[in-house]
């Protein structure tokens, strides 16, 4: 039984085993690229049916990883009204009546290869800084309840199970979480370690893209929070188009990007000439043991590029360096150099430093995501959605400043807000 403070108001936890409902809505079906008859159960495609009552899963890939921890604990934590929410732009006025779900009907669960519960994940986030002292106690039984929903991922080593198998026994897991809490929908976030692009002429599916292709035979949203392939795997183009779901994607920008996408449009706007911009990432944890792979780091840095290109254009020398560094834990720093000419060829030097942990950077931005796709699912809305470019780095088309990102966040909002 976890230790609750005095004088805090806690939200009750929902029943374990709610009944499952019956569909309002007739399945329908999809060919995918197999040519296989896949259904998408409930409310899947067209517009589905509006209640405001009604719960919201949010499926992690990466479930009992720190970034999936963390939001767990920071929605939970939230919603009890222990701390405020911080870095959640969903919760800041210009979102007021857009329809979001409240995090307090979001309801957990996901996959995952490691089999560390949540409960203990968020002791070992306390001890590295990432949460503040006591409060996993406080969130240990909402911590407990999205672990009991964690399934195991895969493929795992040595495993003998097809892509079709793989996919079917996601997809099967989704729906069984669905009906379990009798769930309006369920949206799935991808926060898993970074894995390398595949070659061209690879003929599988990369783990990353066999969850998004479970996650569109669910009839499942989709959000693509890591640089991997995900629903960018060409084999998925069709079935993504024919799924009638929203989805948004790739790579969450969180502190080196994010500078990034406010500064490059500065040295346009106020016509100085960038040389070169150079960049290091020091990283520990999870994510700097994924990046030591020289091919992880290259999807990584692809999307870190593509700001400045998109922005400054070709030319611009440097590049972007990552390190893994264990004694850093659970924090990291990024580091950019940008040398550029001033009037009559003044040569200038701006240099900064971001300092920070990625796992509470991170966990904000991802209730955001959930929120705002679920809601877009909820009005109808289909495809990929450029509008929430705000929170990526190679997001699905769309600008690449942080301004007018998010004033197309924004006009998203008033969107939704208006579909009823």
């Amino acid at each position: 039984m976890s230790r609750r403070r005095a004088g805090r108001r806690r939200t009750p936890r929902p029943p374990s085993s709610p009944p499952t409902p019956t569909p309002t809505h007739t399945d329908t079906r999809t060919t995918d690229t197999a040519g296989r008859q896949s259904v998408h159960h409930g409310n899947a495609t067209g517009r589905p049916v509006q209640d405001r009552r009604a719960r919201t899963g949010v499926w992690f890939v990466g479930a009992r990883g720190s970034v999936a921890t963390t939001a767990v604990a920071g929605c939970a934590a939230v919603t009890a009204g222990l701390y405020p929410p911080t870095g959640m732009v969903t919760e800041t006025p210009p979102f007021a009546g857009a329809g979001l779900p409240p995090l307090a009907s979001l309801v957990f669960g996901g996959h995952d290869t490691a089999d560390c519960p949540l409960p203990k994940r968020a002791e070992d986030l306390t001890g590295a800084g990432v949460l503040p002292a006591g409060l996993a106690r406080a969130v240990h039984a909402e911590l407990a309840a999205a672990d009991g929903e964690i399934r195991p991922g895969g493929p795992l080593a040595g495993d003998t199970r097809t892509e079709e198998d793989l996919i079917t026994g996601f997809a099967g897991d989704l729906t069984a979480f669905r009906a379990r809490h009798a769930l309006a929908r369920v949206v799935v976030v991808n926060v898993s370690s970074t894995e390398p692009l595949p070659e061209p002429d690879a003929t599988r599916l990369p783990p990353s893209s066999l969850y998004a292709a479970a996650a569109l035979r669910a009839g499942c949203p989709y959000v693509n929070f890591t640089p991997s392939t995900g629903l960018r795997a060409p084999a998925l183009t069709v079935a993504a188009e024919a799924s009638g779901l929203p989805h948004a994607g790739r790579d969450g920008k969180t502190g080196q990007t994010l500078l990034r996408s406010v500064l490059a449009p500065m040295f346009v706007q106020r016509a100085l000439t960038v040389r070169a911009w150079s960049g290091t990432n020091l990283l520990g944890g999870g994510d700097g043991a994924a990046l030591a792979d020289p091919a992880a780091a290259a999807a990584k840095n692809a999307g870190k590029e593509r700001v400045l290109t998109e922005t400054l254009g070709a030319g611009v020398e440097g590049d972007v360096h990552i390190d893994d560094v264990p004694a850093l834990g659970e924090w990291k720093t990024a580091w950019d150099h940008i040398a550029f000419d001033g009037f009559l060829g003044s040569r200038t030097v701006l240099q900064t430093i971001w300092q920070g942990c990625d796992s509470a950077l991170a966990a904000p931005l991802v209730l955001d995501l959930a929120r705002l796709v679920a809601r877009a699912h909820e009005a109808g809305l289909a495809g990929p959605r450029p509008e929430l470019g705000f929170y990526f780095k190679d997001p699905d088309g769309g600008p690449a400043g942080l301004s007018e990102q998010f004033g197309a966040l924004l006009s998203f909002a008033d969107r939704l807000r208006e579909s009823g």
